[in-house]
């Protein structure tokens, strides 16, 4: 699947048939810091995510 992270912008290709969690953990990514956006709709993390699917992640981002 191809998944397009910011900050900084860029795409790589990685594997599916597992949950958005294993995905950020490989990618060196911490789960509870970032969304994770599989064919323009949000999902939790434990949602799997299939060969064909176009991710994006996104980090959270808080202020006040």
């Amino acid at each position: 699947m191809i998944v397009q992270l910011r900050q900084p912008r860029r795409e790589v290709e990685v594997r599916g048939g597992r949950p958005a969690r294993a995905v950020l953990i490989e990618l060196g990514l911490a789960p509870e810091g970032h969304l994770v956006i599989r064919n323009g709709t949000l999902v939790p993390s434990d949602a799997e995510l299939g060969d064909d699917d176009l991710v994006e992640i996104r980090p959270v981002v808080s202020g006040g």
